[in-house]
C-alpha cells in the first residue's frame, strides 16, 4: 500500500499516519509456525468508529445482564429471564444477537447447573434454590457485536458451587490481564487453565472465545487451556471474548442431541460455570467493552 492512499482500516486516514507502523512492526516480527503462531488479518482490525460502535453495544449488553441481578431467583423461569433480555435490548434500540442465530429460538443462553453453555430458556424450567445460572447476553448494535456473560447463585448455594463460579471468574481476569499487545492468543488460556488446575478443576476446551464486533464469531478461536507463545498475534484494535467454561469434574463434555440439540453438558453431570467479557486490545493491555 502506498503511503498517501488511504489507509486499509477504513479509519479516512492517510496510510502513513494510521497503520503503517503497524504494519512495519508486524514485517519485523517472526513467526514460529511451530507453535502456530500467526498473523492477524487487516479484516479483524477495528478502527475507531468501529471501536466506538462496539462499545455502545456493550453498553446496552451489560444493561440486560445488570437486569439479572434484579431477576434471578428461585421460582423465576428461564422464559421470563429471556422476555427481560428481549425487551431490554429492543428497546434500546438493538437487536437480540442469539435470537434466531443458526436457528437458536430465543434472545440469551441460560445454562443451570451441569449445563455448560448454550442452554435454551424455557417456561417449563424454574430456577431453585442452591443453582448456579450463567445469562450469556450478545447485542447487535447498528452492525456491531458485543457479547458477554455472567454467572448468578440462585438464593444460597453450597460452599462447593460459590467457590466454582468465584474461581471461574478469576481465570476469566488472569485471561484478561494476559491479553497483551503484541503478545498472542495463547497467553490467555495458558493463565485461565493454570489457575482451574491449580484449583483442581477441568477445563472445557471443544469451545472458547472467539474474536467479536463487525461480526458474531469471527477469527482467532480463544482456548482458555494453551501455551503461552502460541496462537495469533494480539495487536491493538482486536477486540475479542474471553469466556473460561470451568467443570467442577471432567472437561469432558457432550451436546445433548436427545434434546434440543443446542445444550451442552458436563461429561459426569458435575457442575460448570462460564463467565465472559468483551475486551478490546490496546497500545498498553486490555479494556473490557461488555462484562
Amino acid at each position: 500500500m502506498q503511503r498517501n492512499e488511504l489507509c486499509w482500516c477504513g479509519s479516512g486516514k492517510k496510510y502513513k499516519k494510521c497503520h503503517a507502523a503497524y504494519d512495519e512492526r508486524l514485517e519485523e516480527m517472526r513467526f514460529n509456525v511451530f507453535k502456530g503462531q500467526v498473523r492477524p488479518p487487516h479484516r479483524i482490525i477495528n478502527n475507531a468508529r468501529d471501536i466506538a460502535g462496539i462499545r455502545q453495544a456493550g453498553i446496552i449488553n451489560d444493561g440486560a445482564l445488570d437486569l439479572m441481578d434484579e431477576l434471578v431467583k428461585p421460582g423465576v423461569t428461564t422464559a421470563e429471564l429471556d422476555q427481560a433480555v428481549h425487551d431490554y435490548i429492543v428497546d434500546h434500540g438493538a437487536v437480540p444477537g442469539d435470537l434466531n442465530y443458526e436457528g437458536f429460538p430465543k434472545s440469551c443462553c441460560t445454562s443451570i447447573n451441569d449445563i455448560v453453555c448454550h442452554g435454551i430458556p424455557s417456561s417449563k424450567i424454574r430456577l431453585q434454590e442452591g443453582d448456579i445460572v450463567n445469562v450469556d447476553v450478545t447485542t447487535v448494535l447498528d452492525g456491531y457485536y458485543a457479547d458477554a456473560s455472567r454467572m448468578y447463585m440462585v438464593g444460597e448455594v453450597s460452599p462447593a458451587a460459590e467457590r466454582l463460579v468465584r474461581v471461574t471468574k478469576e481465570c476469566m481476569e488472569l485471561g484478561i490481564a494476559a491479553a497483551k499487545p503484541w503478545h498472542f492468543v495463547g497467553d490467555i488460556g495458558a493463565a485461565c487453565g493454570a489457575h482451574a488446575r491449580e484449583n483442581g478443576y477441568g477445563v472445557v476446551t471443544d469451545l472458547g472465545g472467539h474474536g467479536v464486533g463487525k461480526g458474531y464469531h469471527l477469527e482467532p478461536f480463544v482456548s482458555h487451556d494453551s501455551h503461552a507463545d502460541t496462537g495469533m498475534l494480539l495487536v491493538p484494535g482486536m477486540t475479542l471474548t474471553v469466556e473460561p467454561m470451568i467443570n467442577e469434574g471432567t472437561w469432558k463434555v457432550y451436546t445433548d442431541k436427545s434434546g434440543d440439540g443446542w445444550t451442552v453438558r458436563t461429561k459426569d453431570k458435575k457442575l460448570s460455570a462460564q463467565w465472559e467479557n468483551t475486551i478490546l486490545i490496546t497500545e498498553t493491555g486490555a479494556e473490557v467493552l461488555s462484562s
